[in-house]
């Protein structure tokens, strides 16, 4: 699974790309986590709202931090 967070680096993507690595480990999920702070490049997305959280080139979160729980619930439906 690849899941990439795609912000600027503010501390809300910090929160985010934390709570997202949390429930990945909890769910014992082999997951690429990656960070994009490029604008051109996620913008390719359509994401306008950060922090946002694409799992497999598919966005699942924008514009909020996702809870750990929430995450958990996101990976687990796909």
């Amino acid at each position: 699974m690849k899941i990439i967070i795609a912000g600027p680096g503010c501390p809300k993507c910090l929160e985010t790309e934390k709570n997202v690595r949390d429930a990945s480990a909890e769910l014992g999920i082999a997951a690429e986590i990656t960070h994009l702070s490029d604008i051109r490049e996620y913008a390719k997305f359509g994401i306008i709202f950060t922090p946002a959280v694409i799992v497999n080139d598919k966005v699942v979160v924008s514009g909020k931090v996702p809870t750990k729980e929430e995450i958990k619930e996101i990976l687990k439906n796909l």
